[in-house]
């Protein structure tokens, strides 16, 4: 949104000269505005009639240019990369690069091009509703769900051209195309408590939909099974994750013999910090990573990792968001996870 579209300081508390003041009187999100505005069908009948006659009250007549432009193809998708839980984050993140690389490869195919933007929801609490409403994008996809889920909820309420790549929950309104987390969290507590380990450590935060799911699996096998498991918060920042890995080691090591780390990025720092201190994985230390990216097969030793099939799951998002692109309202798509299993566990 342009500065033109902002309020002047000078206005007076109600008077509406951009969406972005239509929006603020009728108590929803610009985006919201917008699609009303456009006629959009997704949008409540209450708060279409709602925002409509705010409209009429103040005179107020959205730009035409921007209302055109909402209307046609733009031939671009929105990819957005919220990191809510972790701002730190770059998207040159091996798993952001290898999901985002076959991305573009399926979007190419299908004559689109590609809109990334990496969001940091504490300083744009509307950046979702800001990136459709925006007229450059025909549709958006989501990578990862981070502490944003109601508010990817709430979008979805309203607009359907969106898919997650994220955790599936029951009931829930977002079309989502990930894996079963849970289920993964599962294969990796079975690997490393049959590998020998009494008991377990999962690295990464508990927070995100995605990485809770993988530690109630693990959690779940571990009850069962007598197992304590623990859970150490551990960022995905590089910087702070190199730290925190060492500092955790520190505190577990002699009461603690398998650990599963929420990524194969993880799990790599784990193996370096353990080789500098001489402890021998797996005779010591087990571990199970998650993702299988390509790295895993070239640690030292070669990691025991869950696999998620992340070309597949590329292809089922674009699939997906071109069906919803022709108004069919699609279910999620959940891909099974697979042990893959190497010399760590």
């Amino acid at each position: 949104m342009g500065k033109s579209d902002l309020p002047s300081a000078t206005d007076a508390p109600d008077r509406v000269r951009t969406i972005t003041d239509l929006a603020r009187i009728a108590g929803v999100s610009p985006g919201t505005v917008s699609r009303a505005l456009s006629g959009n069908s997704l949008v409540n009948a209450r708060t279409r009639e709602k925002i409509e006659a705010i409209a009429r009250e103040h005179g107020f007549r959205p730009n035409q240019m921007a209302s055109k432009l909402r209307r046609q193809k733009t031939g671009v998708i929105g990819v957005a990369i919220p990191l809510g839980h972790d701002v730190r984050q770059q998207i040159s993140d091996t798993f952001f690069m290898t999901l985002l690389g076959y991305l573009a490869d399926e979007l190419t195919e299908k004559g689109y091009d590609l809109m990334l933007r990496r969001v940091i929801p504490a300083q744009d609490e509307d950046w979702l509703d800001r990136f459709i409403g925006s007229g450059m994008i025909d549709g958006v996809i989501v990578i990862g769900q981070s502490d944003q889920f109601e508010r990817i909820e709430n979008v979805a309420d309203g607009y359907l051209p969106m898919v997650v790549w994220g955790n599936h929950q029951e009931g829930q309104r977002h079309c989502v195309v990930g894996t079963d987390n849970r289920l993964g969290g599962k294969l990796a507590a079975e690997r490393l408590i049959a590998a020998g380990a009494g008991s377990l450590a999962f690295l990464g935060d508990t927070q995100p939909v995605e990485f809770a799911a993988r530690f109630a699996g693990a959690r779940e096998v571990a009850e069962r099974m007598g197992v304590p498991i623990q859970a150490l918060p551990t960022h995905l920042s590089v910087d702070r994750m190199t730290l925190e890995v060492a500092e955790h080691l520190e505190a577990i090591l002699g009461e603690c013999d398998g650990i599963f780390a929420a990524t194969d990025t993880m799990a790599v720092a784990c193996l370096k910090e353990l080789r500098e201190r001489s402890i021998p994985v797996p005779a010591s230390m087990r571990i199970v990573g998650f993702d299988d990216l390509p790295i895993s097969s070239h640690t030292v030793p070669p990691l025991t990792t869950v696999r998620q099939d992340i070309a597949a799951g590329a292809k089922g998002i674009v699939d997906l968001l071109l069906r919803r692109l022709e108004g069919d309202d699609t279910e999620s798509l959940v891909l099974p996870p697979h042990l893959i299993a190497r010399a760590t566990a």
